[in-house]
C-alpha cells in the first residue's frame, strides 16, 4: 500500500529533518511563541541571533511581561515590522495576568491574543505541546500550493481558505509536532522559491507543479505593484555634549514606539523650523529605505545648536551615541549612529 502524503513527509524528516535549531531545544510555548512571531517574514539565518539575544534576557513571559517596552523594541532593533515587538509584549502581559503566565491550550484562545493567528496558534499547539494543530505559514503554502497544483496567489481569499482545507487534510493525528515541523524544513530546504530540489522531495511522485515541469510558478506570485516613493528629511541634532536629539514615534505607524530623529518633509521645511536654534553643518548622502508598501529616501542632515536647550519645541531626550544605541531605534537611525560613532573615532 502507497504511503500516505504525512508519512512521505515524517519519513524524510526522521533522516533530513531540522531537530538542533535554538527554539527546539527544550521547546516550550514561550520559546516556539517568540520564534514563531521572530520568524514571520524573516528568514531563519537572520532570525537565530536575535531570538538567542532575545531569550538570554527574557529567558520566561513573566520576565517579558514585566519589561519596558522600550528595552523590548531595542533587542528588535533592525529585524523589523515592529508592530510584532509590542505585540509581544502586549501578549505576554496578557498570559501573564489573565492566565498566570501560562499559555491558553485552545486555537481560540491563542488567537485572542495580540499578534497571534490561526498559523501562530496551531505551531504553538503542535510544536511544544505536541497536539494535533494545522500550520499554513509561507514555506508551507509553497509546498501544499505545489503538490495540489495551486497556481493562483494564496492572497486571494478563496485560494487561502482552500490551502488551509488541504493543510488540513493533510495533518496526521499523530506525531503533529514532527509533521509541521517537517513542512517547515520541506519548504525552506527543499521546495524553495527558486531552483527547489524536487529530486529530494519525499512527495515528488505526486507533486502536480513537479509533473507540469515548471515547479516554480506555483504558487502564483503578488500581483506586483510598484511602490511609491517617498522622501524626507532627519535632523540630526547635536549639541556643545557630543550629544544627539531623538524622539519617541507614536505607538501606530511606521516605526512605532521607536526612537528616531525629527522627521521633516523637505530639507527646507526643516531649515525653517530650525531658524533661530542652530546651524546646518552638512547634507549627508541620501539613502533608501523600503517598506512593504513604499520607498522611503531619507536626507540626513547634520545641527548643531547654537543653545543646548534649544530643540525647537520638540518632545523628545538628548542621547550620548552609546546610550542612544541601547534604545529601541528606527534601523536608519542605527544606521546613522553608527556613522556618527565611526566619525568621533577617526577625528
Amino acid at each position: 500500500m502507497a504511503k500516505s502524503f504525512s508519512q512521505r513527509v515524517l519519513s524524510w524528516f526522521d533522516d533530513y529533518g531540522r531537530k538542533n535549531l535554538p527554539w527546539q531545544l527544550n521547546a516550550s510555548p514561550y520559546s516556539v511563541w517568540v520564534s514563531e512571531i521572530m520568524l514571520q517574514q524573516t528568514q531563519v539565518s537572520t532570525v537565530i541571533p536575535y531570538y538567542e539575544r532575545f531569550i538570554q534576557h527574557y529567558p520566561s513571559i513573566q520576565d517579558l511581561a514585566q519589561a519596558e517596552l522600550d528595552d523590548v523594541l531595542a533587542l528588535w532593533t533592525g529585524l523589523g515590522y515592529y508592530a510584532r515587538a509590542r505585540n509581544l509584549h502586549k501578549a505576554a502581559k496578557l498570559v501573564s495576568e489573565v492566565y498566570g503566565g501560562v499559555f491558553p491550550q485552545t486555537i481560540a484562545e491563542l488567537e485572542a491574543l495580540p499578534g497571534i493567528g490561526r498559523s501562530t496558534a496551531g505551531a504553538i499547539l503542535s510544536l511544544s505541546m505536541n497536539k494535533k494543530a494545522t500550520i499554513l505559514d509561507g514555506n508551507v503554502k509553497r509546498v501544499i500550493a505545489r503538490h495540489a497544483g495551486v497556481k493562483q496567489w494564496p492572497g486571494i481569499k478563496e485560494i487561502h481558505d482552500d490551502l488551509w482545507r488541504i493543510a488540513e487534510q493533510h495533518t496526521p493525528d499523530e506525531r503533529s509536532q514532527a509533521y509541521n515541523q517537517a513542512m517547515m524544513d520541506l519548504g525552506a530546504l527543499l521546495c524553495t522559491r527558486t531552483k527547489p530540489q524536487c529530486q529530494l522531495c519525499p512527495i515528488v511522485s505526486d507533486c502536480y507543479a513537479r509533473m507540469s515541469g515548471q515547479p516554480e510558478q506555483f504558487p502564483g506570485k503578488k500581483p506586483k505593484i510598484n511602490k511609491p516613493v517617498k522622501s524626507c528629511a532627519f535632523a540630526i541634532k547635536r549639541n556643545q555634549q557630543n550629544e544627539v536629539f531623538l524622539v519617541r514615534r507614536p505607538n501606530s505607524g511606521i516605526w512605532g514606539g521607536l526612537w528616531c530623529f525629527e522627521q521633516f518633509d523637505t530639507q527646507n521645511e526643516l531649515e525653517a523650523r530650525l531658524a533661530g536654534f542652530g546651524t546646518v553643518d552638512s547634507v549627508l548622502a541620501s539613502f533608501r529605505h523600503t517598506f512593504s508598501h513604499y520607498h522611503l529616501d531619507i536626507t540626513p542632515i547634520l545641527i548643531t545648536l547654537k543653545h543646548s536647550n534649544g530643540v525647537a519645541d520638540s518632545q523628545g531626550e538628548w542621547f550620548s551615541l552609546a546610550n542612544a544605541k541601547t534604545k529601541g531605534l528606527a534601523a536608519p537611525v542605527l544606521k546613522l549612529l553608527n556613522l556618527l560613532e565611526a566619525e568621533n573615532e577617526s577625528l
